[in-house]
């Protein structure tokens, strides 16, 4: 077991470290000055200053350096939690995310939970249905609400709650009221994907001979999908979860924009259209540390889940997943 988690634990590490590394390396191609944009923030111009002064200016940020050496140093500064200052706001990098990092942590939290809640009840629905005209709307309701960009929810949700009905505000991020909104926008995609994969997943672990056993012992079928069925058919889903958290962080960025919110994903938006490198590592880096984080809580989880798989696994196979 303890060589199974340093393994998990190690690969984090990699991924964490692949995806810094890529980052800054994509940032720092933009053909844009860093020292241009402080100056433009200041309100002044790169030529106005003396070559004296522009040499102090790059020696105090380092951009005298080598790219491999500022990447060194950045790479050093970011494991001590420390980003840099913001190219045009002049701001401790660190400062900025935590004011608005606890928005966005709610709205995330918010929408993860009604995703899974309404993709599991839409799955059990779907599978525990008999008749066959709702069966099949449910089955492929999933597929339906996948396919529509969030930005097309979101500005849907708007005028129809917003400017037809007037019961929510169209934008701001106060109250629990201008929650509703971007919970539903970005829930409709995470809990169709969720959905999709239980449906099937029930729909195999249904089929098990030990189900037809405890159907034959008089068991009622509700008693069958929860205290039998619902156990194994799971464990694959659990494999999205990554994914999900993955899409809710990316989502942020779209639907803070579209609903006006001061969160992370808005400041992610803003940073990088006006190529505020430090900001926007800063942002990517999080949101891959919170994505290697999930996946390995959930590569922890299988083993303990379900003893039978091995710990050399580094995901379940659907196909191996039955019940004794």
């Amino acid at each position: 077991m303890t060589r199974y988690v340093v393994g998990r634990v190690l690969q984090a590490v990699v991924v964490l470290w692949a995806a810094y590394t890529l980052t800054f390396a994509i940032l720092y191609l933009l053909p844009s000055d860093p020292m241009e944009l402080q100056l433009a923030a200041a309100g002044l111009q790169l030529d106005s200053l003396t070559p004296e002064q522009l040499a102090a200016g790059k020696a105090q940020f380092g951009l005298d350096q080598s790219i491999a050496a500022q990447y060194w140093h950045h790479l050093w500064a970011a494991l001590h939690g420390d980003f840099g200052i913001s190219l045009t706001q002049q701001t401790p990098v660190t400062d900025l995310i935590g004011q608005r990092i606890g928005k966005t942590l709610l709205l995330s939290v918010s929408a993860a939970t009604v995703a899974l809640l309404a993709g599991s009840a839409l799955a059990y629905l779907a599978t525990f249905a008999r008749w066959n005209p709702l069966r099949t709307f449910l089955t492929r309701l999933p597929a339906l609400g996948a396919s529509f960009p969030q930005f097309f929810i979101a500005l849907f949700l708007i005028q129809f709650f917003s400017f037809q009905l007037g019961w929510l505000p169209a934008t701001g991020s106060e109250g629990p009221s201008s929650l509703v909104m971007p919970v539903l926008t970005i829930s409709v995609l995470n809990s169709s994907i969720l959905a999709q994969v239980l449906i099937k997943s029930f729909d195999e672990t249904l089929s098990q001979p030990y189900i037809t056993t405890a159907r034959a012992k008089g068991l009622s079928r509700s008693a069958v999908h929860l205290r039998h069925a619902f156990r194994n058919a799971v464990l694959p889903a659990m494999t999205i979860l990554g994914v999900i958290v993955g899409l809710t962080v990316t989502s942020s960025i779209v639907v803070e924009t579209v609903f006006t919110r001061e969160g992370v994903g808005k400041l992610a938006q803003e940073a990088v259209l006006s190529q505020d490198v430090p900001v926007v590592l800063a942002v990517v880096t999080i949101a891959a540390a919170l994505f290697v984080t999930v996946n390995l809580i959930v590569d922890l989880l299988y083993p303990l889940l379900d003893p039978r798989i091995s710990h050399t696994r580094t995901r379940i196979d659907p196909e191996v997943v039955t019940a004794v």
